[in-house]
């Protein structure tokens, strides 16, 4: 015994003996009542100081896990665990008690079943920010900020609406983007899943239908299906959700929702054209049929003009659009911090069921991000990281024109890139041969509602360097034409 004790150089010595001790009697290594080594024996043991041992003893006797006996030395404190009449059995199969929420969400989770890759390959299966350009200084000085001015409020609990201060301040943010907030309200979540999730939650389930672009956000479609809906899927053209498929769909059936994501799709990486926003939610508007828009990647821009969220091209006094948003793609996707604008009726409701889920979203993390934005770093810094990802943008598009032989490339900003192979090639066949050279993207059937895209992936280029999409690009094409020249 004693043996194993291993002191690490970056926390308090004292606490790893008194955790040492706190572990040996937790697993009977010490029973209760056993005499424990003196201060001098446990100290030479261990080979720490003397008074680091006294300083562990003093917090355990605090703690409740040892006693001392005067002139006779330090005790373990008898418990439960030492009781010889415990309970036998209990065995459970877990697999055959769960529901089928969680065996989709199980099924679905692509951190599970999704891509392994070889130590060191290149991947483009990520669309999240690149870490290399987080503007940490500016961030430590907004949480400093921010807790010099009310740091004992926000270590306690929240408000499950959210910290108001952040609502103000996105409110002011959708105006500028041309939203009219007359009725509406804003509701904080924990990024744009929860925002999903609760409203999904709360929609009364009549035709348990939602209407979608296809391909659309796989994220998006885990969560349509552990709610319980089925998924009607509208083709994408080069401008957008197909305006004469959608009124099809709409002619076929009615829908509870639908899910639209107008500005760099996901994943075809697709701005929907500014005729096709207004028509689409005309359509959509005289079906009587809520839209809820995914404000996905909307600030990263490279060239064209501006076009309006679908929040701010409804027309006045129309309350039927839901808004998730989010900078998780832009800035910090540590920081847990999304919201929801819609109708306040709804955003009270939401509240409410926010309340009963979780409480709140982390007060600490909503104020760092709103003093961070209020410092007014977050214009700053994207002008930073746009000008970095529109030179990777531009390489990886110039790269797969080069080198790809494929049927069409889509993507007019953000993260990523779509490519389409003709529609009897395999993708999934084509990442087997990349992966064993050190390459890895994303096959793109994954985000098809109706088991199509076979033919298709996804580059995610935000997180690898320019060298390594110029090699990683290069080989992905080479391998493309190697299937495409077997017979």
């Amino acid at each position: 015994m004693y043996s194993d004790f291993k002191l690490a150089s970056d926390r308090p010595a004292y606490i790893q003996v008194k955790d040492y001790m706190k572990r040996l009697m937790m697993t009977g290594a010490i029973q209760g009542d056993q005499k424990l080594p003196s201060t001098r024996e446990l100290s030479a043991l261990l080979h720490v100081s003397r008074n680091t041992v006294l300083s562990a003893y003093a917090d355990l006797e605090d703690e409740g896990y040892i006693y001392a006996v005067k002139g006779r030395g330090h005790f373990a404190v008898p418990s439960s665990r030492d009781s010889e009449a415990k309970p036998q059995g209990g065995q459970l199969d877990w697999g055959a008690r769960l529901n089928d929420y969680a065996r989709l969400a199980e099924a679905h989770d692509l951190m599970k079943h999704g891509i392994r890759a070889p130590k060191g390959a290149i991947m483009f299966t990520s669309i999240a920010p690149d870490e290399k350009l987080f503007d940490l200084p500016n961030v430590r000085r907004a949480f400093l900020d921010r807790m010099a001015m009310e740091g004992e409020v926000l270590l306690n609990y929240g408000y499950a609406k959210g910290y108001k201060p952040l609502i103000e301040y996105l409110a002011a943010y959708m105006e500028n983007k041309g939203v009219d907030m007359e009725g509406k309200d804003l509701l904080i979540t924990s990024g744009f899943t929860e925002g999903l999730n609760l409203v999904l939650s709360v929609l009364n389930k009549e035709s348990g239908r939602i209407l979608c672009e296809n391909p659309t956000h796989h994220t998006a479609i885990k969560n349509f299906k552990m709610h319980g809906y089925d998924i009607a899927g509208v083709d994408m053209e080069p401008d957008g959700i197909s305006l004469e498929k959608l009124e099809l769909a709409l002619s076929q059936g009615s829908y509870d929702a639908a899910y639209l994501v107008p500005s760099y799709h996901n994943p075809t990486g697709i701005v929907m054209s500014q005729q096709k926003r207004l028509e689409a939610l005309r359509l959509l508007g005289k079906a009587q049929i809520p839209v809820i828009e995914d404000g996905f990647n909307e600030e990263l821009r490279y060239s064209g003009a501006h076009i309006a969220p679908l929040a701010a091209c409804v027309g006045e006094g129309n309350n039927s659009l839901i808004y998730l948003g989010s900078f998780s793609k832009i800035l910090f996707p540590g920081i847990r911090v999304g919201w929801v604008l819609a109708d306040r009726t709804l955003i009270d409701v939401l509240e409410s069921v926010k309340r009963a889920r979780s409480i709140h979203t982390s007060t600490l993390d909503q104020s760092l991000l709103y003093q961070y934005l209020y410092n007014g770093n977050f214009e700053k810094y994207l002008k930073r990281v746009k000008a970095v990802y529109k030179r990777k943008y531009e390489l990886a598009t110039q790269c797969c024109e080069a080198s790809i032989p494929m049927k069409r490339l889509s993507g007019d900003g953000g993260l990523h890139l779509f490519v389409e192979f003709d529609p009897g090639f395999r993708t999934r066949e084509l990442l087997e041969v990349c992966s064993a050279q050190g390459v890895v993207f994303t096959p793109g059937d994954i985000f098809f509602t109706d088991g199509g895209g076979h033919h298709t992936l996804r580059l995610g280029f935000s997180r690898v360097s320019e060298d390594d999409i110029v090699k990683g690009i290069r080989i992905i094409g080479e391998a493309a034409k190697g299937m495409l020249q077997q017979p």
